[in-house]
């Protein structure tokens, strides 16, 4: 049986996050939640995200931080930034997801991003 890929959010409002992990499950991924930037920084040692949905903006160290921090301790895994804000604002990732979305959009946006 081949593992399922691992997908990292990083989403400080409750609700959006559980959605967010109800949809990137039916996608087929595994969830880790981390609700701030440090939270998910402290678990990299023991995560692979195949797959990391950052918004910008988070509480304490920034999603655009974050970002940055997932680029550089896992090369390989797509970003895709999440926000309200206005999709200029955006840093470098592989996709953005500007909010509010729906499961058709995430799943167009995977698909994209696995071609």
């Amino acid at each position: 049986m081949t593992a399922r890929p691992l997908a990292l959010t990083v989403e400080d409002n409750e609700e959006q996050s559980a959605l967010l992990r109800l949809m990137l499950e039916r996608e087929g991924y595994d969830v880790f939640s981390a609700a701030d930037t440090e939270s998910a920084v402290a678990a990299f040692a023991a995560i692979s995200p195949a797959l990391a949905v950052i918004d910008l903006r988070l509480p304490g160290l920034t999603g655009v931080e974050c970002v940055s921090l997932v680029r550089e301790r896992f090369p390989d895994c797509r970003i895709v930034v999440s926000s309200v804000l206005d999709e200029e604002e955006y840093p470098h990732a592989d996709a953005s997801l500007p909010k509010p979305f729906t499961s058709a959009v995430l799943h167009e946006l995977l698909e994209g991003l696995a071609a």
